[in-house]
């Protein structure tokens, strides 16, 4: 199952009632809970460079890395952007990773205590 949508389901299973990639909200977050001035991103762990070091999903490229080493770098640069400007404008930020979608009962649990 695709990340995003295993988000989706599962906060949607929990309760909670979300909009979808606002596109006035910097990032067009994935998840948007406005009456709690919450959203979620949910990144690739490749494409967003997950640095958890326990992330099997997460790798740098080999081959053509003139190309792919400063694109996955904007990436990650653009995402610490999105994020700050989200704060500045009073809304809480969280971001589920792919590889986190794996263990839903852990995925549960993330997504009650920041949505709680």
């Amino acid at each position: 199952m695709k990340p995003e949508i295993a988000v989706r389901q599962l906060a949607h299973g929990l309760g909670y009632r979300f909009r979808l990639h606002r596109r006035d909200l910097p990032g067009r977050p994935d998840l948007v809970f406005p009456s709690r001035r919450k959203v979620i991103f949910v990144h690739g762990c490749f494409w967003h460079q997950h640095s958890d070091p326990e992330c099997k999903i997460t790798r740098k490229p080999k081959s053509n890395q003139d190309y792919w080493l400063p694109k996955l770098e904007r990436n990650v640069s653009r995402d610490m952007e999105h994020r700050s400007r989200l704060h500045e404008m009073g809304w809480d930020v969280a971001i589920v990773w792919e590889c986190e979608t794996k263990n839903r009962d852990s995925l549960k649990g993330q997504l009650t205590q920041f949505l709680g």
